[in-house]
């Protein structure tokens, strides 16, 4: 047998068999179907006795390649490749839930998950429960003879609190539930959930997979039970990935190490400055020792994720003149880029929720969330400290 590759080597050099062309790079499968070779061919793939693509709304050889790569990379069986990540959150959801069926979720998930829990699960009778991230020892107690699944995000969106993998994973055990992880944030480069038990991984590709800003993507993986019933849903409702976007964001793996690698030491650096700016109130981010969850950090991230929040002792109106006093950092609602960004999500993102909601999931009205890019840091430190200085 031979020796299982590393994380850039497979990022790197995992590809599919080249064409009759003897190409290096991976070309770019542009075309709505794919031509049989006769009818019986046809039929068979048509009933999934062999494998092969027939239509891109199903399948493609750069979905496949972008998919199989990020199996290797997060230690699934199987998944696939969506238009958005909201598509691979809702996806991983609505495909594996029925009416009457229950979610255990964490309180702290992005604003668009919020809606689909909140808004659209309930008109079909799928209800939830949220519970705090911070209170581990009330989770059990939470769930219900029709609780199905618990869902995640870790770190948080845009509280950056973590969640303990290995107790949920031993939790989602006990109770047969199936654990879906949101590993945004982290990417699988810097955490891998299945690893402690989760069944479903999922993926905004948009923000650090991409890297750049181009291009909008999702990705749901897990074992290959449960995304054959994920796979067959998305087929007959189509939240599919372009091939052009499956073939930018399999060439953005290749790199996604050394980013991550700099955009978490970047980030080190500004939260550390920020804690010692007088005119901050509060700064998180994972690998500071001042962090509540700093050794549950350490224990299942490889480093500290590319995302800061802080908050200044003005509030709303003088985070409002940061932000606006910001010169290079960009003032956009996407994150993971190879520029830093900086949000307002208690007006932005995350707006739509209740001031009661926000405050239970740590968003105070003067909280600002940076992602951190890949610029000389002294850079990035110097327009934060300008923008705070003036505010």
């Amino acid at each position: 047998m031979s020796k299982k590759r590393k994380f850039d080597t497979d990022a790197i050099r995992h590809q599919q068999e080249r064409t009759p062309y003897r190409e290096h790079s991976v070309p770019v499968y542009m075309t709505s179907s794919f031509v049989f070779e006769d009818a019986e061919q046809a039929r068979a793939m048509f009933a999934d006795e062999i494998p092969g693509n027939i239509y891109s709304r199903y399948s493609n050889p750069n979905t496949n390649e972008f998919i199989e790569k990020l199996c290797l990379l997060e230690g699934t069986e199987d998944g696939i490749a969506t238009a958005s990540g909201m598509a691979a959150m809702y996806s991983s959801m609505a495909a594996l839930l029925k009416t009457g069926d229950h979610v255990l979720a964490c309180r702290s998930v992005f604003g668009s998950t919020h809606q689909i829990l909140n808004t659209l699960f309930p008109r079909v009778g799928i209800t939830h429960t949220y519970a705090d991230v911070n209170e581990p020892e009330t989770w059990e107690s939470k769930i219900q003879a029709n609780t199905k699944m618990i869902f995640v995000e870790t770190p948080s969106n845009p509280a950056l609190d973590l969640i303990d993998l290995e107790w949920l994973g031993n939790l989602a055990k006990k109770h047969n539930l199936i654990l879906n992880v949101d590993n945004c944030f982290a990417t699988p480069y810097l955490q891998n959930p299945a690893k402690f038990g989760a069944h479903i991984v999922t993926h905004s590709a948009t923000k650090f997979m991409d890297g750049q800003g181009r291009v909008i993507g999702g990705a749901v993986l897990g074992t290959k039970e449960l995304i054959k019933e994920i796979r067959f849903f998305a087929r007959h409702t189509g939240p599919s990935m372009s091939p052009f976007n499956a073939w930018l964001l399999s060439k953005s793996l290749e790199t996604l190490s050394v980013r991550m690698q700099r955009h978490c030491e970047n980030a080190l650096k500004l939260a550390t400055y920020l804690e010692t700016n007088p005119t901050v109130a509060k700064v998180k981010y994972p690998f500071l020792a001042s962090h509540p969850q700093h050794a549950l950090a350490k224990k299942q991230m490889r480093l500290g994720g590319g995302l800061v929040t802080f908050e200044v002792k003005g509030g709303l109106e003088q985070g409002r003149r940061v932000l606006n006093g910001l010169k290079m950092i960009s003032h956009t609602p996407n994150l993971g880029d190879t520029r830093t960004i900086a949000i307002h999500p208690a007006s932005t993102t995350h707006s739509k929720l209740t001031d009661e909601e926000r405050a239970a999931v740590g968003i105070t009205s003067g909280l600002i969330r940076i992602s951190v890019g890949l610029e000389d840091v002294e850079d990035i430190i110097e327009d934060i400290s300008q923008a705070i200085e003036k505010s």
